[in-house]
């Protein structure tokens, strides 16, 4: 192998979290195969300093109005002409919704070995080798990736964040003209100002059929405020229209891996468990004892949500800073 190459995801002009855990899993890999780490930013000149603390030894940078939005065509055209340059066999993304398709876009365009949603790389394998959740998470698959490239992509809140002695990476522009694009993205609307990301928080309060309806949300979008949490979702909870898709947790939305995750009124299908059974520490509260989340959980608290939540807010707002 030859090195390894990371894509810096961004968000607002910010380095997300998941990026730092993707250099930190890269770094550990680079250092157990002998070879140099790298990476690829967007639209970022201003973040290469920021970069120089991850360990990189070069960064490979593509700016100009079709770099803008994101463009699983656009950006797995210049992933892969880094990859060239740098002669990288093995490529990172975070499992992020834009890494997710970036790694898929990126694997087809090498005809590389893919594994989306890693947990754990074992670096002295060889061939390398990864473990990734399957069955909706009720097994752990080890993958052994054949392919002369590979595509990872890393569950976020799963790997480590490395930081390194302050460095001067070397920038590279990216000769990009001859690149041919057949669609671009002319316009990306945001979400609601201000919502932190699922994927993102250590913290996930997460709501479900219990609540009642968007009104009984209050109380736990009030415990997620106090703790310094995002805010989730059950499926049914989506699906009633009582909160946007983009809280949903689960197989059909978002995976997550908080240090602390409270399930509120959600009865833990095995869709919903998918995506959040690899968090640190569950709390659960349910007015059913035998609902299949409270065998699942650490700590099980039968009760109303609406009268255990305020409790909880008040008790857990001490410890949590």
């Amino acid at each position: 192998m030859a090195g390894v190459l990371v894509w810096v995801e961004t968000s607002e002009g910010k380095i997300r979290k998941v990026t730092r855990e993707a250099a930190g899993a890269g770094a550990k890999l680079a250092a157990a195969l002998n070879v140099p780490l790298g990476a690829v930013l967007f639209n970022g000149r201003g973040l290469v300093p920021e970069l120089g603390n991850l360990g990189f030894s070069k960064i490979y940078t593509a700016d100009g109005p079709g770099f803008e939005n994101y463009s699983g065509e656009a950006y797995a055209e210049a992933f892969a002409a880094a990859g060239e340059q740098f002669n990288a066999d093995v490529f990172l993304t975070g499992a992020t919704a834009l890494g997710r398709d970036l790694s898929a876009c990126l694997a087809a365009r090498l005809d590389a070995a893919l594994a989306i949603d890693v947990t754990e790389i074992i670096y002295d394998a060889k061939p390398l080798k990864v473990i990734r959740p399957v069955y909706s998470g009720k097994l752990l698959a080890e993958v052994e990736l054949t392919g002369e490239k590979k595509v990872i992509s890393l569950r976020p809140n799963v790997f480590p964040v490395s930081e390194k002695p302050a460095a001067s990476p070397e920038v590279v522009p990216l000769p990009l003209e001859n690149i041919a694009i057949r669609s671009t993205v002319r316009k990306a609307i945001k979400a609601a100002e201000g919502v932190m990301d699922v994927t993102e928080a250590t913290i996930v309060i997460s709501g479900g059929r219990g609540t009642g309806g968007a009104a009984g949300f209050k109380v736990v979008e009030d415990l997620a405020k106090a703790l310094g949490g995002a805010v989730g979702a059950s499926r049914v909870a989506v699906d009633e229209g009582w909160i946007e898709y983009s809280h949903q947790v689960g197989q059909t939305g978002k995976v997550v891996a908080p240090v602390l995750y409270i399930a509120c009124g959600i009865s833990g299908s095995t869709q919903h468990f998918a995506g959040m059974g690899t968090s640190k520490f569950i709390i659960a509260v349910n007015t059913d004892p035998d609902a299949p989340i409270m065998g699942k959980a650490d700590f099980a608290i039968t009760g109303d949500l609406f009268k255990v939540l305020p409790v909880l807010k008040e008790e857990l707002s001490k410890v949590v800073k």
